[in-house]
């Protein structure tokens, strides 16, 4: 419009002399301010849709608008949920206002993917929701590959409180029509009423199924998924009867040397096997415990098991030098928790060196108490090995180290994560290397997810390591097959070539 204010003057001002000059210089702002005030429907709701990120009511009205159009326009969309992975370790590592920050870049980073017209939707810092807009093709392959490119967006390092975090996100997916079992592939007829939450729902539920697998895991939802991760409402009686019934039960994850290769032991990591909805994770069902006062009751469980496993792999000539159990401070503040253990490896006759005691790091930073002072170093003097998980996050210091009779400490994730490209990370890493090797310490990365963060960490001399890139989670009854598979590919000679005749 503002093209034509020149010519508009000039025939005013032929026509009316000063008084139509003037009549136009008053009418086109009035014009113009009128159009700004209703403005075209179809730019205003684009304008509307990419200018701020909405809560979760908001959202599922403007994506029921989505899916409105799609039914009466024979188009195609779908719902995407993103969640970032560990959420609550990053919350209690780096505190609610950096959560908030973090959600805020993450919001920034999957608008910078989406098309103008895509809908972006909060569930709290952590989680987003995504309703595509609606076009004429939208498949399976579109669908993925959108998905990898919000998983590489949300991997880039983030500047929180000036330093870099790096995180991970698993996304679940569903395509308009697979909400409807009746509707076993993408462009069939839609039904006549299309409900948001159901279609929601599914990507909540194929979200919940690539969580099960791990980090940075995409599922897109399919027909039988509803009956294997449908909510349970986990009431703390349901989970007590599940710790009685032996329902919870330790996954075992390996831990292997950087110097030879050789599975140095296993971690307990507690898991409860559903029988209705599979396995779940601790945060499902730890903090109902907690609340019971119950911690004790866990601890007899995985120690059971962590000493059942000990005895078997011995009894199948495997060796495998301890098993790490983790202790909670409930755990620790038993009184009589030393004489537990003492008790418990003699009536299965282990040695005390085979079982490592696995604390937070934040429960030696907190400073001393009596009665977690006196049983983490009763443990030791029994001689159990003390491991401090998550190191480099809870500020022990060097002579809570030496008083304790820490080895391993083990490097928190979050220093290992996206350590092979980030220089950064390599520093930490290094720093907490240098300080363990002059303390006579060993050490064991978490976290290992990729070939070049395992070799950088054994180049920098981290003496074990432990994650998804050497082994997952695993029941007891796979640890056998895993560990003569891992030992039978050490012992194979390298293929270099041909062999000469």
């Amino acid at each position: 419009m503002i093209y034509l204010v020149p010519a508009l003057s000039l025939c005013a001002f032929w026509l009316a002399g000063e008084t139509g000059l003037l009549a136009v210089a008053i009418a086109i702002p009035m014009l113009a301010g009128a159009m700004a005030v209703l403005g075209d429907p179809l730019q205003a709701r684009q304008t509307r849709q990419r200018s701020h990120t909405i809560g979760p009511e908001l959202f599922k009205q403007r994506a029921q608008e989505e899916l409105d159009i799609c039914r009466s326009e024979g188009r195609k969309c779908a719902i995407i949920m993103l969640q970032l992975d560990d959420a609550d370790e990053l919350a209690e590592r780096l505190g609610q206002s950096a959560m908030d920050q973090l959600g805020e870049q993450t919001a920034a980073r999957i608008k910078s993917v989406l098309r103008d017209g895509d809908i972006l939707g909060t569930f709290g810092s952590e989680k987003f929701g995504i309703c595509l807009k609606p076009q004429a093709s939208l498949d399976l392959d579109t669908c993925l590959q959108l998905a990898h490119r919000l998983t590489t967006a949300v991997e880039e390092p983030y500047a929180v409180d000036g330093t870099n975090v790096y995180v991970s996100a698993c996304i679940g997916f569903c395509q308009l029509g697979r909400e409807n079992p009746k509707l076993d592939t993408v462009g069939k007829d839609l039904p006549r009423v299309v409900n948001t939450d159901a279609v929601l729902l599914c990507a909540m539920i194929a979200l919940d199924t690539a969580r099960a697998e791990g980090p940075a895991a995409i599922r897109a939802y399919a027909a039988g998924m509803q009956a294997q991760a449908a909510p349970v409402e986990n009431t703390q009686q349901t989970v007590l009867e599940a710790l009685e019934n032996g329902e919870i039960v330790p996954w075992f994850q390996p831990q292997i040397s950087t110097d030879t290769g050789l599975i140095t032991g296993f971690e307990c990591l507690a898991r409860w096997v559903n029988p209705s909805n599979g396995m779940l994770s601790p945060s499902e069902f730890i903090p109902h415990i907690q609340s019971a006062n119950k911690m004790g009751r866990l601890l007899e469980v995985m120690l059971y098991h962590a000493l059942t496993a000990i005895k078997a792999w011995d009894q199948s000539g495997l060796e495998i030098q301890q098993v790490a159990v983790n202790f909670s401070p409930e755990e620790l503040s038993d009184p009589g928790v030393v004489e537990k253990i003492a008790w418990e490896l003699d009536r299965f006759e282990v040695t005390p060196e085979r079982l490592t005691v696995e604390i937070l790091e934040t429960v030696v930073a907190k400073g001393p108490d009596d009665i977690v002072t006196r049983n983490i170093k009763g443990l030791a003097d029994l001689g159990c090995r003390i491991d401090l998980d998550d190191f480099g996050t809870g500020h022990a210091s060097l002579a809570a180290l030496r008083r304790f009779c820490v080895s391993p400490i083990k490097v928190d994730r979050s220093f290992v994560t996206k350590s092979d490209r980030d220089p950064e990370q390599q520093r930490m890493i290094r720093a907490i290397l240098t300080m363990a090797e002059r303390l006579g310490l060993e050490t064991l990365a978490e976290g290992v997810e990729t070939v070049g963060e395992h070799a950088l960490l054994a180049q920098l001399g981290c003496t074990h390591v432990q994650g998804f890139g050497i082994g997952r989670p695993m029941p007891f009854d796979q640890t056998m097959n895993w560990i003569r598979a891992h030992n039978d590919k050490l012992q194979a000679p390298p293929q270099i070539g041909r062999t000469a005749r």
